[in-house]
C-alpha cells in the first residue's frame, strides 16, 4: 500500500536510515508532517503521511486486482444465526433489504456492529469525537506552533485536527445516531470557526481556504469485543503462543504488544473473527492497537485465517502455528523483537 503510493507521490515516509534518529533537525522535520508524537525526549520513527484521497483508490485498485466484489452502499444490520455459528449477514440498502449467505464472516466495522448483532459480549467507551480537515493556499513557510496545523501533502496545503476534549463539551457514544449527528453538525461547524480564525489571526493562512473535510466524523473507540482473550496493559512486552501480530504505540516509545489471534477470537460464535479497532484489548491498549497500521495487520490476519477455517467453518480449529508461518512468509511481523520480548 505503501509503496504504491509513494510511487504517485502520495506517501511520505522516513526512510529506514533515519529511524531511530535523534537528530533535533530531523525530529521537527517529520512533527511538522504529523509523525511525531506524544512526549519526548523524540527520535525518528517508521510513520507515514498520505493523501487519503489516494489512498482510498489505491485500496480499491488492490481489491480488484484480488477479485473482490465491493458491495457499496449496504449496511449490516443482522445476522441469522443457527447454534453456535452465523449463516448470512443481513444487509440494508436502497434495493431493500437481502442476506450473503457466509461460510466464515470477518468483522471489520470498527464499531463490533455484526458481532454486537451476533449477542458477543462487549465493552463500550464513549469519546470526544474529531474532524479532520485540510485547507489550500497557506503559506507554508510562514507556519508556526500558533497554528494546530500539519504539512499536507499537495502545495500550499495542511492538515488540521477539529474538535476533542478542549473543544466539545461531551463525550459521545459512537453507536448511537443522535449523538453522531450531535458531533457531525458541532465538529463541521468548529472546522469553519477555526478556518475564520487562523485567517484572521495567521498571516500564513491570509488566503487560504477550506480544501476539503474528512467524509465522517473520527470517531476513536465505541465497542471493544471481550472475546477468548482480552489483551490488557499489562501484557505490555509479552510474548504469546498464538501472536499474529505487533503493534506499537503511536505515542509512546519503546511500547510493544504483540496480538494474540484469541483476541480476534469471540467466545461463542463458531465462524466469527474481528478485526480492527474492535478486537478484545481493554482501553489502555485500544490506543495503540486502533491506529491504521495494527488495524493492517489484524486485518491480514483475520483475513488469512478465514481462508484457512473455510473447510471447516470453524475459527477456533485454525492451526495456529501454519497461520503463523503464513503471516511471516508474506512478511507480517508476528513476534516481538528480541530487545521487547
Amino acid at each position: 500500500m505503501v509503496d504504491r503510493l509513494a510511487a504517485r507521490g502520495a506517501a511520505l515516509a522516513p526512510p529506514p536510515g533515519e529511524w531511530g534518529s535523534t537528530d533535533p533537525v530531523l525530529v521537527e522535520q517529520y512533527r511538522r508532517w504529523g509523525l511525531v508524537w506524544g512526549h519526548g525526549p523524540h527520535n525518528v520513527r517508521y510513520s507515514v503521511a498520505y493523501d487519503p484521497e489516494y489512498f482510498k483508490l489505491t485500496c480499491e485498485e488492490l481489491l480488484a486486482e484480488r477479485g473482490v466484489r465491493l458491495y457499496y452502499h449496504s449496511w449490516a444490520v443482522d445476522v441469522v444465526r443457527e447454534g453456535d455459528a452465523l449463516t448470512h449477514v443481513v444487509l440494508e440498502s436502497k434495493a431493500g433489504r437481502g442476506a450473503i449467505r457466509a461460510r466464515v464472516v470477518v468483522d471489520a466495522t470498527g464499531d463490533g456492529d455484526i458481532f454486537a448483532a451476533a449477542g458477543e459480549p462487549y465493552d463500550l467507551e464513549q469519546v470526544h469525537p474529531w474532524l479532520w480537515f485540510r485547507m489550500g493556499n497557506v503559506d507554508v513557510s510562514r507556519l508556526d506552533r500558533r497554528a494546530p496545523a500539519f504539512l499536507a501533502l499537495g502545495e500550499g496545503r495542511v492538515l488540521l485536527p477539529w474538535g476533542a476534549a478542549e473543544r466539545l463539551d461531551r463525550r459521545i457514544d459512537g453507536t448511537d445516531p443522535d449523538q453522531l449527528t450531535y458531533a457531525d453538525v458541532t465538529c463541521r461547524r468548529l472546522v469553519l470557526d477555526e478556518a475564520d480564525r487562523l485567517r484572521r489571526e495567521h498571516p500564513a493562512f491570509r488566503q487560504a481556504y477550506v480544501a476539503d473535510v474528512a467524509v465522517t466524523t473520527d470517531i476513536t473507540e465505541s465497542r471493544r469485543l471481550r472475546g477468548r482473550h482480552v489483551l490488557e496493559r499489562d501484557d505490555l512486552d509479552r510474548a504469546f503462543l498464538d501472536s499474529v501480530a505487533v503493534t506499537g504505540h503511536w505515542t509512546k516509545y519503546a511500547c510493544v504488544y504483540a496480538i494474540p489471534y484469541r483476541s480476534l477470537l469471540p467466545a461463542g460464535t463458531a465462524n466469527l473473527l474481528v478485526a480492527g479497532r474492535c478486537i478484545g484489548v481493554d482501553h489502555r491498549v485500544h490506543h495503540a492497537t486502533k491506529e491504521i497500521p495494527s488495524c493492517m495487520a489484524t486485518g491480514e490476519a483475520a483475513g488469512t485465517a478465514a481462508a484457512m477455517a473455510y473447510a471447516t467453518g470453524r475459527v477456533g480449529d485454525v492451526d495456529v502455528p501454519a497461520l503463523r508461518h503464513r503471516l511471516a512468509a508474506c512478511g507480517a511481523i508476528v513476534d516481538l523483537p528480541p530487545t521487547a520480548a
